[in-house]
């Protein structure tokens, strides 16, 4: 029969893996806001400025996408040193 130490434990331990997925899943949806307000910005840019080939949509959408994968590592980083 498993002590009740044991049980608290297995059920901390639980707790602590469903709390960094929670985390990690907040990043998604953070990842997908840079990125979409930099495409959107873009887009915009290149209905006021027009060119032929939408460079402000392209560069932004980069620029957003470098950005967000920045501020995922950054976390992940932080997050690591908390634990």
């Amino acid at each position: 029969m498993a002590s009740y130490n044991d049980q608290h434990k297995k059920s901390k331990d639980k707790g602590n893996q469903l709390n960094a997925y929670a985390k990690l899943s907040g990043l998604v949806f953070q990842m997908a806001a840079i990125i979409a307000i930099g495409t959107f910005c873009g887009v915009k840019l290149d209905e006021k400025f027009p060119n032929e080939h939408n460079l402000y949509t392209i560069v932004l959408s980069f620029v957003s996408v470098i950005v967000s994968i920045v501020f995922v590592i950054r976390r992940i980083i932080a997050n690591s040193k908390d634990n």
